[in-house]
């Protein structure tokens, strides 16, 4: 009797020992943007998650290439980001499993008050791209192959300019994330484009403040895919998809609508009905 105790003392031991290394594995990586983590969205949602499911979520915050990049060597279980045409590109070359739409904000144009290119108020952003080109206004690009990075260059693009190819003297670019913009258009009274999102999270804004806001083309969609199993053997795809999995739920989009700051929604969750 005494030794089967003591088998039975030893085994549970044994167990014990072990708990703390399960419980660690129980952890997934999710490579997302700067902007779902400037905003503080994580901080809100992924308690919440953890509660549901035991499962913690460390988030490295890059800009969207970057985090696609993360994707495609398997540094990551998840890609959280907003760049749709390079998110499809990312599951068309077999990198992501498949693409999921999960909320949308919008872009907002930021400037001084003082306004040196005169386009606070308006609702064409093209337009207003022109006038601080026309007038040499100062502007700051994350320049950073970012989601929002992407953006301001197709907007440059389509206003038939490209200041990031001419490299005139009044375009700074920081290669750094949307906080740093920020910080820097605040220092330099210049303006910047930015996600609302970490715009209304952002407390250093001196006489920063939206000069543009509203147009179709500043919107801003975010979607979230599983790294492809096939590709890197050691994603966490079980894991990975049941984080997806909640996101996209009525609970996960009821989370993300109701993270606010001041009163205001900072995301939009409109991931397709599941179930």
């Amino acid at each position: 009797m005494h030794t089967t105790r003591l088998l039975l003392a030893l085994v549970v031991a044994g167990l014990l020992s072990w708990t703390p290394a399960l419980a660690q594995d129980k952890s997934i990586i999710v490579a997302s943007t700067t902007s779902t983590q400037d905003s503080g969205l994580f901080g809100h949602i992924l308690p919440l998650f953890k509660a549901k499911t035991g499962i913690d979520v460390k988030v490295v915050a890059q800009g969207t290439g970057q985090a696609l990049d993360t994707g495609r060597r398997g540094d990551t279980d998840v890609v959280f980001v907003h760049a749709k045409a390079q998110e499809e590109k990312f599951v068309a070359e077999g990198f992501g499993v498949k693409r999921y739409d999960v909320m949308y904000n919008d872009f907002v144009l930021i400037g001084p008050r003082s306004d040196p290119a005169g386009i606070k108020g308006g609702k064409d952003v093209l337009a207003a791209f022109k006038a601080i080109n026309g007038k040499g206004a100062p502007f700051v690009s994350r320049g950073d192959k970012s989601g929002t990075h992407s953006a301001e260059l197709a907007l440059w693009k389509k206003a038939r300019l490209d200041p990031a190819g001419a490299k005139p003297a009044w375009y700074r670019e920081i290669g750094q994330g949307m906080g740093a913009a920020l910080n820097t258009a605040s220092g330099m009274g210049a303006y910047v484009l930015a996600d609302r999102g970490t715009w209304l999270s952002f407390k250093n804004r001196g006489d920063l403040e939206i000069v543009v806001e509203g147009d179709k083309q500043l919107f801003n969609q975010y979607g979230i895919m599983l790294v492809n199993p096939e590709k890197h053997a050691h994603v966490k795809k079980e894991l990975g998809q049941q984080f997806i999995d909640w996101v996209i739920s009525k609970e996960g989009q009821d989370a993300i609508r109701s993270y606010t700051i001041n009163g205001q929604q900072l995301f939009f969750p409109n991931a397709a009905p599941t179930g």
